[in-house]
């Protein structure tokens, strides 16, 4: 397979380059590409990029900008576009998914030989050939060195081994979610973020693990998308347990509908009234005082 491994005169954006934000990789790993504009590069072009892992074949997402480097962070990976994907290439990019197949079983078959404590769980052949890479789960340290010299032997080629976690797994394998849609984790997310059971409760979600659990056996990533809405909106309104003036007189406050602002009322004649934060005229007394909230402490569950 014949890779165009021309290099740009400079390493910095100037007025005859771009830069634009590619995809790549088993692990959809986001970066940064310089092209010269002499190329006619646009959204959803698939082309062959130069990234410090060697050329890869990757999917152009948009034109970088402020707000794309915000978004990708200071660590962001770096390289250069070295040309529009061929026919040619995708036919390379089939027969790379080919080899990995074969890969994945002759490894497997010596680290079974070998009897070592690991699981492996996916390989990804880098589209140039620059190397291999294994991803693999275990629980304690591992000690592959005579398997690597053993596998570059084999593959003739540079062998990186890369320990993974259960999220990580659901990266490289998953496919869809309950909801029906490519799982977050291999689609956008470009971190894994904490998730805890806190704001499983916040939001109402059934607490039944089956339900809100992802296809990695954490809890849904999802559950993190609204959850800072859900607290704000939770600090703002009364407590539980405040006493409240209302225009239909005083009551206390027994429920919170945080997303339409709302409280649940109940009176001292048994009344249960949905009220308005509109209709709260004041607070007589905050609720909850000196309670301390445990939620807080409860640990991020979706940590590796």
């Amino acid at each position: 397979m014949s890779i165009d491994t021309q290099e740009f005169s400079s390493a910095n954006e100037t007025s005859d380059t771009m830069k634009f934000v590619v995809r790549y990789g088993s692990m959809r790993h986001l970066g940064e590409f310089i092209a010269k504009r002499q190329h006619s590069i646009r959204r959803g072009d698939d082309v062959i990029v130069r990234s410090d892992r060697g050329a890869e074949f990757g999917i152009v997402l948009c034109e970088s900008t402020e707000k794309t480097n915000s978004y990708l962070g200071d660590n962001v990976r770096t390289g250069r576009i070295l040309r529009l994907a061929s026919d040619e290439d995708r036919r390379s990019l089939d027969e790379v998914a080919s080899r990995e197949k074969i890969f994945f079983t002759e490894s497997q078959n010596m680290i079974n030989d070998r009897k070592l404590q690991m699981q492996l769980v996916d390989v990804e052949q880098v589209f140039g050939g620059e190397r291999i890479i294994f991803y693999y789960l275990a629980e304690k340290r591992v000690d592959f060195r005579e398997l690597v010299k053993g596998m570059s032997r084999e593959f003739n080629t540079r062998i990186e081994m890369r320990q993974i976690g259960v999220r990580d797994e659901a990266r490289l394998l998953a496919d869809y979610g309950d909801c029906g849609k490519p799982v977050c984790c291999n689609t956008h997310l470009q971190e894994m973020p904490p998730v805890s059971m806190k704001m499983a409760k916040l939001q109402k979600a059934t607490l039944d693990p089956n339900k809100i659990s992802g296809r990695c056996g954490r809890l849904k990533c999802c559950l993190r998308y609204e959850y800072d809405t859900y607290e704000a909106h939770r600090k703002e309104l009364p407590k539980i347990g405040a006493t409240v003036i209302t225009r239909e007189g005083q009551g206390r406050v027994i429920a919170q509908e945080l997303l339409v602002r709302k409280l649940l009322v109940s009176f001292d004649d048994g009344r249960r009234v949905m009220t308005d934060e509109s209709e709260i005229v004041t607070v007589v007394s905050r609720g909850n005082r000196g309670r301390k909230d445990t939620s807080t402490t409860e640990p991020d569950e979706n940590k590796e």
